[in-house]
């Protein structure tokens, strides 16, 4: 955990909770989260006085997408210095390398909570019943729930306590198909094995939304936060912020 100076009033805590390694089954590569979606939403939390954990279901080191590290030699993501500035510091750096798991923290200890994006969550958050309740439980207490990029691919079916699908009768955004699309001319082959847009669409009763490729977009719909990528997780931070005050 990290305690931020409370210069604002009551510190708030945020839950923020990235996945565990995994490998693709599309494409072999081994996948995580994605560090811009991690560090910038970290930054605004931190700079509001906020108190965050940084946590993941299985606890134990994390894995970044290496397109999401700026020193990759692919160069994809080299103009994010914030990124640069986390990994390059041991009291940040850290703070990933040993995560605790979900079943070492009492959800009802946090004032909201921020899932990080990234590849894996797509094959891990989305079929991780740990991952699908606590979005429901935050959201059915009245909490803040904020998602980003492709770990909006939980919001597809997580429900509330009382059954109720979580993205019911309300509007958000996530990985859009253009951005996919683009994705995978970049490495030359389908990365992921669904696009979120085209699920979100066959949902009765929801409003899924993005803007143009790669532009930052945040949607609150009430206590639900969403982001459409990478770009987005520090427009989505603001909104919790903005929700819970300072």
């Amino acid at each position: 955990m990290s305690a931020a100076i409370d210069v604002h009033g009551e510190n708030k805590k945020i839950l923020m909770v990235a996945s565990n390694p995994s490998v693709s089954q599309q494409t072999g590569w081994p996948i995580g989260f994605w560090w811009a979606e991690l560090t910038h939403p970290y930054w605004e939390f931190t700079e509001a006085g906020y108190e965050v954990t940084i946590a993941s279901p299985d606890g134990g080191a994390l894995q970044a997408d290496s397109f999401s590290d700026p020193t990759d030699e692919s160069g994809y993501s080299a103009h994010d210095l914030l990124s640069r500035g986390f990994i390059a510091s041991d009291q940040h750096r850290v703070l990933v390398e040993t995560t605790p798991s979900l079943g070492d923290l009492d959800a009802d200890d946090f004032d909201a909570l921020f899932l990080v994006g990234g590849q894996a969550p797509m094959y891990t958050f989305r079929t991780d019943p740990r991952i699908k309740d606590l979005v429901g439980q935050f959201i059915g207490d009245g909490r803040i729930a904020a998602v980003v990029c492709h770990a909006t691919c939980v919001l597809l079916d997580a429900t509330t306590p009382a059954g109720d699908l979580v993205v019911a009768g309300r509007t958000w955004t996530g990985f859009a198909n253009s951005e996919e699309a683009y994705a995978d001319e970049f490495v030359g082959q389908r990365i992921q094995p669904f696009w979120i847009e085209d699920e979100a669409a066959a949902i009765d009763g929801t409003n899924f939304i993005v803007q143009g490729r790669f532009r930052p977009h945040a949607v609150r719909d009430g206590n639900l936060i969403t982001g459409q990528q990478q770009y987005s997780g520090a427009p989505a931070a603001r909104l919790v912020i903005e929700a819970l005050g300072r």
